[in-house]
């Protein structure tokens, strides 16, 4: 017994010398700080960087200047939207993207879709989305990966383009002015996180009868049960949807279902005539991409597209664009942002000179090191070509409000678009046919926790 103990104390100090090996020993330290040579510039931009802050002092006061907002191929765009403090980025760019189509169609000098109405049953559809998802998993452990992931994810307010889809289509759409925003669909984080608390107190419960011998029948029984509470949560705070409502235009009142409204000014096949585009140079090129349980609503489509070189994306986008047709689209908007002049370029900042020190990961490595990835979701509609048809400059209709950036819009360099752009959703008749066939393949499935596929907000 003594044999044992002695060896299980040299095994555990054996141990704790390996985890000190790896540690900063007193060497070390010394090594580490002989680096910082305290000279008088280290001190002033200490000083500097105490009491402001490292964005302001790191800006390229030479990129303020000759600030051009000209742009050769544009399509017009009346009215900048708002999504308050809600991460409804992806409805509101998907709306923008039919509202101009419907104006230009009409010749409407103003209109605006409700996003409130697309967002309830964006939250009833995504709730119920967690609440299958359980009984799909129900026979699995409760570490194992998925049912991990559907817990940690029961429902949020972002979202991409095919929950745009899959959701007009299914309950259409109505003006803004018949189902108007109220405090909670612009402050979105209170209903949602309260929501996110009952679902997952639903999802143990499913699972708990599951455990109990429950069939699928009774779960989803119980389950319909469970979406009366969301739903009427829902419409505490959001308002009940309309399911009739008038509506006039040119001086000519007609009444509508939301559906047979879409249908008649728009009716576009959201499903089958939009492609989505990937630059994600972490993954081979020319390959069609699925990301699983990447949806809104249960019965739709996961997140599909097709990974592309972005100079490939760039002659889709320009196509559209001279065309007059605006396009979903969405980067990583945070990333060198000049918020007050509504710039992004890469150049808006200089880090390395402030630091001392190169940040020089490429969009590659900024992605498999997570550093990267879509955050936001805007709506194309301009480029700056040169006299040869080169891109130059890119600008997107935000919905943050008139008040922000560039008028409501933001202005990017071409080297920012191949830096920080992510997803482009174009028509089909703007996609060459070596693209499309790319399509027929069998879609590469990706899991529903890969990191570049948070919903945009």
């Amino acid at each position: 017994m003594r044999r044992h103990i002695t060896f299980a104390c040299l095994f555990a100090l054996a141990l704790g010398v390996q985890a000190q090996e790896g540690g900063i020993t007193p060497e070390m330290l010394t090594q580490i700080k002989g680096a910082y040579k305290h000279t008088s510039a280290d001190k002033a931009i200490h000083n500097a960087m105490a009491g402001t802050s490292i964005a302001v002092l790191a800006r390229n006061q030479e990129r303020l200047a000759n600030f051009d907002t000209n742009f050769s191929d544009k399509v017009v765009s009346h009215g900048i939207t708002d999504q308050k403090q809600s991460g409804r980025c992806w409805l509101f760019t998907g709306l923008n993207v039919l509202r101009a189509q419907m104006m230009a169609k009409y010749g409407l000098s103003e209109l605006t879709f409700s996003q409130n109405y697309c967002f309830f049953y964006d939250q009833l559809e995504k709730a119920n989305l967690f609440l299958q998802g359980i009984i799909d998993t129900r026979m699995k452990p409760k570490d194992d990966k998925m049912v991990e992931w559907l817990f940690k994810n029961p429902i949020n307010d972002g979202g991409q383009f095919t929950g745009v889809s899959d959701l007009i289509l299914k309950y259409g759409l109505i003006p803004s002015s018949v189902m108007p925003e109220t405090y909670s669909s612009e402050n979105t984080s209170q209903l949602s996180n309260l929501i996110a608390l009952k679902l997952r107190e639903f999802g143990l419960q499913l699972r708990d009868d599951a455990a109990a011998g429950a069939t699928v029948a009774a779960l989803e029984a119980k389950k319909t049960d469970m979406l009366a509470t969301v739903y009427r949560m829902l419409a505490l705070a959001l308002g009940e949807p309309v399911q009739n409502f008038k509506w006039t235009m040119n001086g000519v009142e007609k009444e509508y279902t939301p559906l047979s409204f879409y249908r008649e000014f728009l009716g576009n096949d959201l499903d089958n005539n939009y492609v989505m585009l990937m630059n994600d140079p972490s993954r081979e090129y020319y390959k069609c991409y699925e990301i699983d349980y990447d949806r809104h609503v249960y019965d739709g489509k996961n997140w599909t597209y097709v990974n592309l070189p972005v100079e490939d994306i760039k002659q889709m986008a320009i196509a559209s664009i001279k065309d007059s047709t605006m396009m979903y689209f969405s980067c990583d908007v945070g990333k060198f942002m000049d918020s007050q002049r509504g710039m992004l370029d890469v150049n808006n900042y200089d880090y390395a000179s402030l630091m001392g020190t190169e940040f020089g990961m490429d969009k590659k490595q900024r992605i498999q090191t997570f550093a990267s990835g879509s955050t936001h979701a805007m709506t194309l509609m301009a480029v700056d070509l040169d006299a040869n048809g080169r891109p130059k400059k890119w600008m997107v209709e935000n919905s943050w409000g008139q008040d922000a950036g560039f008028r409501g819009h933001m202005i990017m360099t071409d080297e920012w678009f191949n830096e920080y752009m992510f997803r482009l959703a174009v028509e089909k008749k703007y996609v060459p046919k070596k693209v499309l066939d790319i399509l027929k393949q069998k879609p590469v499935r990706l899991p529903a926790w890969d990191p570049m596929f948070a919903p945009e907000e």
